[in-house]
Parts: structure tokens; C-alpha cells; sequence
């Protein structure tokens, strides 16, 4: 039997080129229930920090933890990570997975021990631009998406750093397959994921390792944050509630 707790601390985060702003829509939703649900801007995608093309997975891995102190003394906290996201929270689910209580993988997943999201990006690459709306569809569904939404995304959106795209993922805890994941699986099916894991997928590998999963569809494209926000914070806020 599936069991729940109230108000569990929920932290969202993410992909590449957003900010805390690219979930006020499922926030707007989460927080009429939990008042303990934030939204948190990685280091390196803060538009006014002079420093930010300089910022690692490490620095955003520690920034991710320093929110989960200040919200888990009681319980360790739920941490839904969207699409690019899932190379710092890998990286804290290694280093401290018994702070966590679940992680909800939005159309994304975890990523395997020496990944690296852009090896072939060079070394004078300070940050990489959000590229064109015509360049963008073509590597992930802009399905739902209206054309002031996209405008939005394209006015906010922040160069990812660099050293984030080319800093390989250091992973030696097998303790992080254990925490409980919950996976909303959006512009790909649920399906498709799991047969795409078990045929040994690079991208999907690392799902089949995974002790304690479960598998949300929620079709739509890649931001359901914008495409479905209502939907996407009642599968976030259930998850986020499960014991078992």
C-alpha cells in the first residue's frame, strides 16, 4: 500500500538556460497545498552575476545541497529536476542520498558515472546561447508551447556556462539507486523510456538501475512546466508525498 505525508519540502530546479522563474506557473499550483515548495536558479544561470560563466556542476551540485540543509532538518526533501538539471542533482544524489526522500526526473533522468553533456564543446567556449526556436525544436518538442511562451523563454533565457557542459559527472555512491525517483516522462513516453533503458541506451541506462521506480506519463513537450503546469505540479506534489 502506498502511504503519504503532508507537506513534504519540494525543491524544483531547472534545465539549461532557466532560472527559479520557469516554474511560477507550477508553483502558483503546489503552493496553495505546500507552502514548503521552491524554486531555486543554479549558479551560472543568475543573469547578474559577472561571474557566472566560470560556475561548475560542482558549484551548482553545493548550491543544490545548501538548499536541502535549510529545508530537511526534519525530513529529507523531495528534488524535481528538469531536462539539463539532471547532471548537478546526479552528482548530490551521489554525495547525499540520504538527504534526499525522492527525486522526480521531468523528462529527463539520471545520468551514468563519466557523462559529459557537451565533450565535443571547446575550451574557449565561455557559454553556450539558447540557440534559434527553429534549431531548438529540432533537439527537443516545443509541443504546447504558444508563440508568447516561447518569446518569454527566449527573452529570460541565460547562456549555460561552459564548464558545466564540459565537466565530466564523478560518480562512485551506488547509495543513489536506491532513493526513491519518480519519472514524469513527457515528449518521450513511459514505455519507450523504460525499453530504451533495458536495450542499453546510453541517454536511458541509468534508469535500469534504479531500485524504487515509478513512471508518471504527462504527454506533452519538453517544458511541461509551461505546456501543462496544473497537471505537471499535481504529479510533482503526489509524488513528492509517497513513503513507499
Amino acid at each position: 500500500m502506498t502511504t503519504t505525508t503532508s507537506s513534504p519540502s519540494i525543491i524544483l530546479i531547472a534545465g539549461h538556460w532557466l532560472g527559479a522563474w520557469a516554474w511560477d506557473e507550477v508553483l502558483d499550483h503546489l503552493n496553495t497545498d505546500n507552502p514548503r515548495a521552491i524554486a531555486m536558479t543554479l549558479p551560472g544561470l543568475d543573469g547578474d552575476d559577472p561571474e557566472r560563466a566560470a560556475k561548475t556542476l560542482d558549484d551548482q551540485a553545493a548550491a543544490i545541497l545548501d538548499v536541502v540543509a535549510r529545508l530537511g532538518e526534519d525530513q529529507p526533501v523531495t528534488i524535481v529536476a528538469h531536462s539539463g538539471a539532471n547532471y548537478p542533482v546526479s552528482l548530490v544524489l551521489d554525495r547525499h542520498p540520504e538527504r534526499v526522500h525522492r527525486v522526480v526526473w521531468v523528462d529527463s533522468g539520471p545520468v551514468a558515472a563519466g557523462s559529459v553533456f557537451a565533450p565535443d564543446l571547446p575550451a574557449g567556449v565561455e557559454e553556450l546561447r539558447l540557440p534559434s526556436l527553429d534549431v531548438l525544436a529540432q533537439q527537443a518538442s516545443l509541443e504546447g508551447l504558444d508563440a508568447e511562451v516561447l518569446e518569454r523563454f527566449r527573452s529570460r533565457a541565460v547562456p549555460e556556462p561552459g564548464p558545466v557542459l564540459r565537466q565530466p559527472v564523478e560518480l562512485t555512491n551506488d547509495a543513489r539507486r536506491k532513493v526513491r525517483t519518480t519519472l514524469v516522462c513527457c515528449s518521450i513516453p513511459g514505455a519507450q523510456v523504460l525499453e530504451l533503458a533495458r536495450s542499453g541506451h546510453a541517454m536511458f541506462a541509468e534508469v535500469a538501475n534504479i531500485q524504487h521506480l515509478d513512471v508518471v506519463d504527462l504527454p506533452t513537450g519538453h517544458w511541461p512546466m509551461w505546456s501543462r503546469p496544473r497537471d505537471l505540479a499535481e504529479a510533482i506534489q503526489s509524488a513528492a508525498s509517497r513513503t513507499s
